[in-house]
């Protein structure tokens, strides 16, 4: 029997998001496999963990892309990036919420990347005055991940329907942001 991957890290971020304490039989019997096929595939922890992070970043990325960031005003990119992140928001929130393991190197550069193209939507809104300029948009782009990773955690736990949360984090992150809120 061949082993899906991406199943197998979706299912490591989930368990790992609720118990990040977790051991790897644990990690194993949510994906449905033994241990020896986890050890396999992934040496250990540390191997899990950046396999994880990698997995996230692709991803994003292509949440991003499919988002079409540069079309149309801001905020309509920004629902537009809300609803394509949403299929890999449980993946996201064990990363947004996970310890940095590994300071540096290719891991961090491909943050770097995603954070600038986030951020870069951000302040293209305050520069086309839709979005406040007193919060920077680096803040906003934190707390554009910290809902997602909120919104997947609710959904998890059945306090959220999954087909309220693009809705609930876009209002709240856009009538958060947008200019029109300022006193």
């Amino acid at each position: 029997m061949a082993v899906d991957r991406e199943h197998v890290l979706k299912e490591a971020a989930a368990l790992l998001t609720r118990r990040s304490t977790a051991s790897m039989d644990e990690i194993a019997r949510a994906a449905g496999i033994s241990r020896a096929t986890l050890h396999r595939h992934f040496a250990g922890r540390d191997a899990l963990i950046r396999a994880l992070e990698e997995h996230g970043i692709e991803q994003l990325a292509q949440a991003m892309d499919a988002a079409g960031l540069d079309e149309g005003d801001a905020a309509q990119a920004l629902r537009r990036l809300i609803r394509t992140t949403e299929p890999v928001a449980g993946v996201l929130a064990f990363l947004f919420t996970e310890n940095q393991l590994f300071e540096g190197g290719e891991i961090n550069a491909g943050w770097a990347r995603l954070d600038a193209r986030i951020t870069e939507l951000f302040r293209r809104g305050q520069e086309e005055g839709d979005f406040r300029i007193d919060l920077s948009s680096a803040w906003l782009t934190e707390a554009f991940y910290g809902l997602i990773g909120a919104g997947a955690w609710a959904v998890h736990e059945g306090r959220v329907a999954r087909n309220d949360l693009n809705h609930s984090i876009a209002g709240l992150l856009l009538g958060g942001i947008r200019r029109s809120m300022e006193k």
